[in-house]
């Protein structure tokens, strides 16, 4: 069997499995700690840690993480303590791991994961990815290409305020508004990033997909609407995968 160890990790929880990269599939269960507060770098190589134990695993691992990067290097930390920007994602986790550790921006993991064994694949227009949790992610394809790091869960939007302060699953839960509430801020959100990229189609990732039933008729946008194939696992299905081409 081809594997490698996927780690999601995210602003509430660090999740990891081993993926079958020929069939896209995780090989057994799933592993998740949750993301340490304040999630600064040392506290959370210790989590990541744990789930490399946890697998007692040896080889290379993929990395989705929730900020801009650049080559293996976050530039951003909108959900997660500061005192990461400018750190090396692999060298951090890679130390705590004692391997090798190729990261990338969490929503292009779950992207690449849709767009090869989901949703996606085959897919030759554009298609705009949202993973929607804590805060929304973002990953753009053309033709099945990436455009890394689009980062569209932070337009300015109410208020010079970014989206997901608006309409992410943390801003539902924080405003304790509905759901029926939120998916009408949600389609609010969708029909902007149609009128700026005209997509074919948008895949809606993360937690908030599991219940794409329940608020698919609120969504008003020309292009298709889809929930990921591989639901909250696509983050580190995706993860397994950008390791392997590295």
């Amino acid at each position: 069997m081809n594997a490698i160890l996927g780690i999601d990790v995210g602003a509430s929880g660090i999740k990891g499995a081993l993926v079958d990269l020929d069939s896209g599939r995780l090989y057994g269960e799933r592993f998740r700690v949750p993301t340490p507060q304040p999630s600064t770098p040392d506290a959370m190589a210790a989590a990541f840690g744990e789930i490399v134990d946890f697998f007692n695993y040896e080889g290379t691992i993929g990395c989705g993480f929730p900020a801009i990067v650049k080559n293996s290097t976050a530039l951003s930390a909108a959900n997660i303590d500061h005192g990461w920007i400018g750190r090396n994602i692999g060298e951090v986790f890679g130390k705590k791991g004692g391997t090798r550790v190729f990261a990338t921006n969490d929503a292009d993991a779950a992207g690449m994961a849709e767009m090869r064994y989901g949703i996606g694949k085959g897919e030759e227009g554009l298609v705009l990815l949202i993973t929607i949790g804590t805060g929304l992610g973002s990953a753009l394809f053309y033709k099945g290409m990436l455009v890394p790091n689009t980062e569209l869960g932070h337009v300015l939007w109410k208020k010079g305020k970014s989206a997901e302060l608006y309409c992410s699953s943390g801003a539902r839960e924080r405003m304790k508004i509905s759901r029926k509430e939120w998916a009408d801020r949600f389609n609010d959100y969708l029909l902007h990033l149609e009128r700026l990229f005209t997509p074919d189609l948008f895949i809606l990732g993360g937690g908030e997909s599991k219940y794409f039933d329940s608020y698919r008729a609120q969504l008003t946008t020309k292009a298709r609407v889809e929930p990921a194939k591989l639901l909250n696992n696509a983050g580190i299905i995706g993860a397994a995968a950008f390791a392997a081409e590295q």
